[in-house]
């Protein structure tokens, strides 16, 4: 896309050459190593529409979605709306998607504004919807924070990019290095369900760490480091990165254990029984509160 800068840019239209989609590009919504994605509109409707001078490449991005659309009732990935051709004035042959614009909050924003307790009951969910992902025979491949948007209605995690999915078995074929645990000597790039679960936790550190932090010159002992902030999730985040789950079902039971868990009243000297009682009241009910959340998004995720 390094030519076409004069050619695609905010303010054209774009109308498809086989079924003739008109398509205003409204603003830029982001761009990588495959194409542009821009905000349009759909029958009045906003969408997010890719494009790109990689055929090869989109092409098999519009096959991931639409294999994802067969199982469109567990909300993975945005949904595919349309595929088509562009030519430009000059010529140039360019392919474009458009898909659901999914509008929401970026992961560590929303748990800044709503709390650190929202962080595992948004992970149980798309723990649920990557379970789905690898059964249906792909690896998500380049999971990072950057394509996690927190929607509303209700609050789910989902993700907006699906253009590092990979088939199971294969190679990875893109990554970012903070997520990628090739780069971080823990583990290959064949595309498993614990590649993705290895990024995950990784986008879990970033959050409760507050940014991502350097390799150093011992990678393990940084991320170490770097697990002594993530609090009671700590464990759970650790069998992630060391390849303990071999499938998202493993790390979701587990997370649902430790949401149920009931946190035990912190000792206080001298005892009293108004302390104690105000221990017990405050330890049930964060326990209880974190625990209905946990469920009614869990609930959500799979009545949907």
């Amino acid at each position: 896309m390094k030519n076409s800068a004069a050619e695609i840019r905010t303010g054209i239209r774009l109308s498809g050459k086989w079924h003739h989609g008109d398509y205003p590009l409204i603003r830029k919504l982001g761009s990588g190593a495959i194409g542009s994605v821009y905000l349009t509109e759909r029958n009045g409707i906003h969408a997010a529409l890719k494009i790109s001078d990689k055929r090869t490449s989109m092409t098999m991005e519009v096959k991931v979605l639409q294999s994802l659309k067969k199982v469109q009732g567990y909300f993975l990935g945005p949904c595919l709306f349309d595929t088509d051709d562009y030519v430009s004035p000059s010529g140039q042959l360019y392919t474009f998607y458009v898909m659901e614009y999914i509008q929401g909050s970026r992961l560590d924003t929303y748990i800044k504004a709503k709390g650190p307790e929202w962080l595992p009951v948004l992970l149980l969910g798309l723990l649920d919807d990557l379970d789905h992902l690898h059964r249906s025979g792909w690896i998500f491949g380049d999971l990072k924070l950057d394509n996690l948007v927190v929607s509303e209605k209700p609050a789910r995690l989902r993700w907006v990019d699906v253009g590092g999915t990979t088939q199971l078995g294969r190679a990875i074929k893109e990554y970012t290095e903070f997520y990628d645990r090739g780069h971080w000597g823990m583990g290959s790039r064949k595309a498993e369900p614990s590649y993705d679960l290895f990024a995950l936790a990784m986008t879990a550190l970033e959050i409760l760490n507050g940014g991502r932090f350097a390799k150093g010159e011992t990678p393990k002992n940084s991320i170490k480091k770097a697990l002594h902030g993530a609090g009671k999730l700590r464990p759970l985040l650790e069998k992630a990165l060391t390849g303990k789950y071999t499938d998202s079902i493993g790390m979701k039971q587990d997370l649902v254990k430790l949401l149920m868990k009931k946190k035990s009243p912190t000792p206080v000297s001298p005892p009293s029984r108004m302390t104690k009682s105000n221990r017990r009241k405050t330890g049930l009910g964060e326990s209880i509160v974190l625990s209905v959340y946990a469920i009614i998004c869990y609930v959500i995720y799979l009545l949907q």
